[in-house]
């Protein structure tokens, strides 16, 4: 949980500084939300969705993304009506898959969405922040960032119909899988693992032929600049996104450190999303990050912070276990992290501090409290000295939070 507060407070404080102010969605939603968005023949939508009907025969499902989710509130008014509206989320999602490292059925992300901004220079800053993301988790150098053009319309029709034939051609060495692809969404096929899948598609043809001059424009924009503020990135014509309303910037931010599970932080850029759901025509670029990925690699980098150490109060006698409830308060309302012991001698009580890893302990008795001191023992050193009770909580500074 540490690690996964770790990766949420680092991307809401980075995604404030660029503008993401943040929202919640709700984690259920009208299954229609996710069917016009996901496309009836995905695979979330066949095989992963959460889906049940409620008291009133309304058919829910639980979110298996969030960007369909802020899309609704966008087009029905309650996130506010600013253009352009930039969020940033975190929460939540479901998907009925095999479980395995780095995918969970209830796993979390955090995202950020930038809504009405067509230019590419939108594109350029949600790629950054993502990037100033892993960097300040410590991760960038453990991951690379992947970027294609999935053009406009007319380049994408035409780079279609370019690869639709070459498939075609090829049909008989494609998996069951893509071949059912290849009738429903014959861009889906270039995500292929398949070993024979990736061998048809290895002299298939990629998009640059077919782009119109205004998309190599924009994408040319984008690429330059990236470059201009030092985010390194590769190219990856092979990288698309299987839905019409995805257009222009796609990107991944991959590891190998994570076994199967590569992609940490992926986006791209969805103006026709809205218009899809109903609402008017309206640009937006995004991107999501898997907490749980990103926490897995944080974890190898050593780079989370252990929780403050406590102070354990240990009395000994009833009277001195009435004096340490007020005297804990007293500390904790003062900043300090405090462990009462509850029950058992001396040796108990001292077995219990060391077990919640207490930097040092009270010691409060009878004679303690009759000449109004206490004892503090470092137990990392060892040291034990007497401090008086006005004075305790200068005598415990050391031990504070930040210290």
């Amino acid at each position: 949980m540490r690690r996964h507060r770790h990766v949420v407070e680092h991307a809401r404080t980075l995604a404030a500084r660029y503008g993401f102010a943040e929202v919640a969605t709700p984690i259920f939603e009208f299954s229609d939300v996710f069917r016009r968005t996901l496309g009836d023949t995905s695979d979330i939508v066949t095989k992963e969705m959460y889906t049940f009907t409620d008291r009133g025969g309304s058919e829910l499902t639980l979110r298996p993304e969030n960007t369909a989710g802020v899309a609704r509130g966008v087009i029905g008014g309650t996130l506010g009506d600013r253009r352009p509206f930039k969020c940033f989320y975190a929460g939540p999602m479901f998907r009925y898959e095999r479980p395995q490292k780095g995918r969970l059925r209830q796993f979390h992300q955090i995202g950020v969405e930038l809504i009405g901004a067509a230019e590419p220079l939108a594109d350029i800053e949600v790629i950054a922040c993502g990037a100033h993301l892993l960097d300040a988790l410590g991760v960038l150098d453990r991951v690379t960032l992947e970027i294609n053009t999935l053009a406009d319309e007319q380049s994408r029709r035409a780079y279609r119909s370019a690869l639709v034939a070459h498939l075609e051609a090829n049909e008989d060495a494609l998996s069951e899988e893509s071949r059912q692809r290849l009738r429903r969404n014959p861009l889906r096929v270039l995500d292929s693992k398949d070993e024979g899948d990736r061998a048809v598609l290895a002299d298939a043809p990629v998009i640059d032929a077919h782009l119109s001059p205004d998309a190599a424009a924009f994408f040319g924009t984008v690429c330059d600049g990236l470059a201009s503020i030092g985010v390194a990135f590769t190219r990856n014509a092979r990288l698309v996104r299987g839905l019409d309303y995805y257009c222009h910037t796609a990107f991944e931010f991959t590891t190998e450190a994570l076994g199967a599970q590569g992609a940490v932080l992926a986006g791209g850029r969805y103006d026709g999303l809205i218009e899809t759901m109903g609402g008017p025509p309206t640009p937006g670029v995004g991107w999501a990050g898997g907490i749980e990925r990103l926490a897995a690699l944080v974890a190898e980098t050593g780079g989370v912070e252990a929780p403050p150490r406590p102070i354990a109060i240990v009395p000994l006698g009833a009277r001195a276990e009435a004096a340490a409830l007020g005297l804990a308060q007293r500390l904790r309302h003062e900043g300090f992290a405090v462990e009462l012991t509850y029950r058992g001698s001396l040796s108990k009580r001292m077995k219990r501090a060391n077990q919640a890893q207490a930097a040092a302990a009270i010691i409060l008795g009878d004679d303690e409290l009759d000449r109004g001191v206490a004892t503090v023992r470092d137990l990392d050193s060892g040291e034990q000295a007497e401090a008086p009770e006005a004075g305790l909580s200068e005598h415990l500074a050391r031990y504070a939070p930040g210290r």
